[in-house]
């Protein structure tokens, strides 16, 4: 590759509804300095499709004639393209995939192949557009260029190290356009991401090609400071450091994923997230290295109806030995754990209401029966400050609300509630806090 400014575009399939989306697409690639990497996820609706088709593929008969007219529809002349060929081995292993479910339904490998063909296929079409536009693109399958994950099936995150010595820095020249949310498992077959997974996609690239920034083209304005389903108004946060947007990922934004801000963080490459159609020539939200000047509540990060688990443990060597198995059969269950919190001889952690069955009878495999405290919202204030300045504005909220203080970081300040009518709590946060009707700097 030339050493040249880098510029990391991701396109969720919020931003490929239909065929206006490739056009403005396009118009962002040629406005874009030095080299644009573009990392795309299926076009809107396609990976729902192959889901439903996992589980029932003996009446997926349609699914490959159909997901081709729609490509084709936003992409017209691909399939007669230099692309072309690509296209079909692409639609012939959605086939292949199909036939090899109906016949081993549990069959993973094929489940992971069927699920990754959107992203394959949207590459594939974005591509070939931008071509049309004397665009220098190409197709890029993200394992087939040597992304490697950190797990075999379903990974957390992409192998940075592993990544950085394996990937084939010579595919990525002109205008590459790499497929999102999957790469090459530790097993060495196709494994894919969670939730957030091809915005996590772009960052890890990002990292390994040393960019100079990247955006996350979206449909909505930004980061807000409390989730839009609280029904709370609020406008997008203009600036987050890398610790203050993963504390809000953690809990509650649904545009982040934690792992998104990870690979960023420890290399200072600043993320930007724009709105596809604002006319804005600045973000809606930036983030980048984490500034520590007037202690401010930046954003309200809140889950609601939640269970404090308290665990008492007489051997330090069971407690050592069970507690990784214990978070591994919670991932295995997908049972998330929002707190935890080990010291010798005791250990607490927080999950969802929701899950509490099946947590306890998680636990009770690993230790004794945990006493359990159910609380209606863990709230987080996200905001870069001091242990006093933290303190200091808890005691203030807890006279008000009667809360538990869980803990603190550099980055916020975390506490339990009590309090059933929690949109209150949070629309009086919001109005403590200014976060309704500003723009915050």
């Amino acid at each position: 590759m030339t050493k040249e400014m880098i510029t990391v575009h991701k396109f969720g399939g919020s931003c490929l509804r239909d065929s206006s989306d490739l056009e403005r697409i396009s118009q962002v690639i040629q406005q874009t300095n030095g080299q644009a990497i573009l990392v795309v996820s299926a076009l809107w609706g396609t990976t729902d499709r192959l889901l439903r088709a996992s589980h029932e593929p003996r009446y997926a008969g349609r699914l490959v004639h159909d997901l081709e007219e729609q490509h084709l529809r936003f992409s017209p002349g691909l399939a007669e393209s230099t692309l072309g060929h690509l296209f079909d081995a692409v639609l012939k292993g959605i086939e292949t995939s199909l036939v090899e479910l109906a016949v081993k339904p549990e069959d993973h490998v094929a489940k992971n192949r069927l699920l990754a063909a959107g992203e394959r296929l949207s590459a594939l079409v974005v591509s070939h557009f931008l071509s049309t536009k004397g665009i220098d693109s190409h197709p890029i399958g993200a394992e087939d260029i040597g992304l490697r994950l950190n797990g075999s099936g379903k990974a957390p995150t992409v192998d940075l190290e592993s990544s950085k010595n394996n990937l084939d820095l010579s595919a990525l020249q002109g205008t590459p356009v790499i497929t999102g949310w999957f790469g090459q498992g530790v097993d060495g077959e196709l494994a894919l991401l969670g939730r957030g997974g091809s915005d996590h996609t772009a960052t890890a690239i990002a990292n390994i090609v040393d960019a100079e920034k990247v955006i996350l083209w979206k449909d909505v304005a930004g980061v807000l400071p409390i989730n839009p389903r609280w029904g709370i108004e609020t406008t997008a946060i203009h600036y987050l450091g890398y610790g203050e947007a993963m504390e809000l990922s953690r809990l509650d934004t649904p545009v982040l994923h934690p792992a998104t801000v990870e690979p960023l963080a420890s290399v200072g490459i600043p993320l930007e997230i724009m709105h596809l159609y604002r006319e804005k020539e600045f973000a809606q939200t930036v983030i980048g290295p984490d500034i520590y000047d007037e202690y401010r509540v930046k954003g309200v990060g809140c889950l609601a109806s939640v269970a404090y688990l308290s665990i008492d443990i007489l051997s330090l060597e069971e407690q050592s030995k069970n507690l990784g198995q214990l978070l591994v059969d919670f991932s295995n269950e997908d049972i998330t754990c929002w707190h935890l919190h080990s010291q010798p001889g005791e250990l607490k952690l927080i999950i969802s209401q929701h899950d509490l069955s099946k947590s306890q009878q998680i636990v009770t495999k690993h230790f004794q029966s945990p006493s359990v405290e159910t609380y209606s919202a863990m709230i987080s204030l996200v905001g870069n400050g001091t242990e006093q300045e933290q303190l200091s504005l808890f005691d203030e909220l807890d006279n008000r609300w009667d809360l538990e203080l869980l803990s603190q970081s550099p980055h916020s300040l975390r506490m339990l509630a009590k309090e059933i009518d929690i949109k209150s709590i949070l629309v009086e946060m919001c109005e403590r806090f200014n976060l309704c009707n500003t723009l915050h700097q």
